[in-house]
């Protein structure tokens, strides 16, 4: 599964076509009540767990305060936007079906659509369909919640998404986009109600390429729903979980097959022309009724969180190649192929593994990465060789020109797929609509001259979501380990530094245990990455199992430091 998981601060211009908006500036200082983007950019190898290395004391002091004033400035929204969005419609009434289907809006709520999402989703912006052609082929159809039929360019609920940028997701809780009038609610594609939508139904033939494509305005009536649990009990589940499920899903057990068999397919003509699979483990945490942690486990990650990620990015490729062809003003997803500098040292990192990723003139060997990720799974060192691949990349960014992704193997990619929680999908999906309605490209250069500072405002946003959900969950974890200081856990080492060893325990939980905490002096191998005790003669590295005991654990910072058992 390709993770989209590289980011960059964006640049935060400000243009005259753009002055509806409230500035950073004004953000920043506190004049408006709305999200401040004060975040720093990142590498995409800092933070902790999957990511990398924890960062310093002074890094901590000021994620912690700006994470107290994330959660301050989005504890609620401005009345003057909860006015505007509680006089939405929570219906869609007979007249307004029949008048938007007599300019053009399709009906397709005979289609039989499904949304597959995890098991505690509530935002659910998007649904699918598949239907076999008499050809061998296919039709998918990825059908999007039109958020942009209710949110108006420039209104309250406009401006304030804008200034949020997205959605941001904690264990026990979510700070949205929007109202949950519009995300829980009218524009939620929810079982057995008619919803807006925008469409892309695509042809693919029998090995999955994408043929024929048409993006258009429609109304669907989403049949049942399934989440990623259940989809991969269904068909790889126990026998009586497969009975059971096979009983609740009866008539649609055939698609769900196909659309398995699809995704498959899809994924396989991505990892052909060399995108990227990074496999990390996330951490989860179980909230317990009492609103506090009651567990922490690594996320599962299966087939059926594949399925829709396949299915998300074929929609947004079709919709970026459609748009960037139409010279119109638009928002892209680009990531960009990593440097020269930063690919010799990931080299010399790897090759002591076995693995050769340039050329004897200094190029990268085609298709070399994807396949020492593939094959690097196989090995104790895993963490370490994805870990060094990641970090080399450069960060993926929202632009208004189309750039290309690397890690997906992608020339043309966007964000097409998540207007509920994501600033730039709003945006392109105005832009869409208004083209469909016929709008000129050179209007639609003039009304939407502020792209560039769309995108650049989005990939703002975006870093401080992610900064704020990490560290956010290395406090709930650690808050939990608190509960067991003394106790003993076996870990997997998943970093050798200088001063210690990073431990994750099978929990996903991850600390430091120093090296002035074992019980021989350690010397540090920096070309192996390993260290080895002067004493003993005991070598640990990447990979290597080892028991620990909880030392402390530090919600307030989110740290958790172990001591040898």
């Amino acid at each position: 599964m390709a993770r989209n998981i590289f980011g960059k601060k964006g640049r935060g211009r400000k243009t005259q076509a753009s002055t509806h908006r409230t500035g950073r500036k004004a953000r920043k200082s506190g004049q408006t009540g709305a999200l401040s983007r004060a975040f720093s950019a990142e590498n995409s190898g800092a933070g902790s767990g999957r990511r990398g290395r924890k960062p310093g004391a002074d890094q901590i002091t000021e994620q912690l305060n700006e994470l107290e004033e994330l959660l301050y400035q989005r504890r609620e929204f401005p009345q003057e936007v909860m006015d505007e969005a509680e006089r939405i419609p929570q219906k869609i009434s007979k007249e307004k079906i029949m008048s938007e289907i007599g300019r053009g809006r399709r009906d397709l709520r005979g289609l039989t659509t499904v949304t597959i999402d995890g098991e505690d989703t509530r935002d659910v912006d998007d649904a699918v369909s598949l239907e076999r052609d008499e050809e061998g082929g296919w039709t998918l159809g990825v059908h999007i919640a039109d958020v942009a039929h209710y949110v108006k360019r420039s209104g309250k609920l406009d401006n304030e998404a804008y200034r949020r940028g997205t959605s941001v997701y904690f264990p026990d809780k979510v700070l949205p986009m929007l109202p949950k009038e519009l995300s829980n609610g009218i524009c939620s594609l929810n079982v057995g109600e008619d919803r807006f939508a925008l469409t892309v139904m695509m042809k693919l033939d029998a090995a999955g390429n994408i043929c024929e494509s048409e993006i258009f305005e429609s109304i669907i009536n989403v049949k049942y729903k399934i989440n990623y649990g259940q989809y991969y009990r269904l068909f790889e589940g126990a026998d009586f979980e497969r009975t059971e499920l096979e009983r609740e899903f009866k008539e649609h057990v055939p698609m769900l097959k196909n659309m398995r068999d699809v995704a498959a397919l899809r994924h396989a003509i991505r990892r052909g022309r060399g995108s990227l699979d990074f496999e990390f483990p996330e951490t989860k945490v179980i909230i317990g009724e009492n609103g506090l942690v009651a567990d922490v486990e690594p996320e599962e990650i299966t087939f059926a969180n594949n399925v829709i990620e396949e299915f998300m990015l074929a929609a947004n490729e079709t919709v970026a190649a459609r748009f960037e062809a139409l010279k119109v003003p638009f928002i892209y997803r680009n990531h960009p192929a990593p440097e020269l500098e930063k690919l010799l040292v990931l080299d010399e990192t790897v090759r002591r593994f076995g693995f050769t990723i340039i050329d004897r003139r200094g190029n990268l060997i085609p298709g070399s990465i994807p396949a020492m990720l593939e094959k690097c799974r196989k090995l104790p060192q895993e963490r370490l060789i994805q870990t060094a691949a990641l970090t080399s990349m450069g960060k993926a960014v929202y632009s208004d020109v189309c750039r290309g992704h690397f890690g997906l193997a992608a020339e043309k990619y966007t964000h097409f797929t998540s207007p509920i929680r994501r600033y730039p999908d709003l945006y392109i999906h105005r832009v869409i609509k208004e083209w469909l309605a016929g709008a000129r490209p050179d209007t639609l250069r003039g009304r939407y001259a502020d792209a560039a500072d769309a995108a650049d405002d989005s990939s703002d946003a975006e870093r401080e979501a992610e900064r704020a959900e990490r560290l956010y969950t290395d406090k709930m974890v650690a808050g939990y380990m608190a509960g067991f200081l003394g106790e003993t856990f076996v870990g997997t080492v998943s970093g050798v530094t200088s001063f210690g060893l990073f431990i994750m325990l099978d929990n996903s939980a991850e600390g430091l245990l120093f090296y002035s905490d074992m019980p021989d002096q350690m010397i540090f191998d920096q070309r192996r990455l390993t260290a080895k005790g002067r004493f003993t003669g005991r070598t640990y590295g990447y990979g290597d199992r080892i028991e620990v005991q909880i030392a402390a654990a530090d919600e307030k910072t989110g740290r958790i430091q172990f001591q040898f058992a």
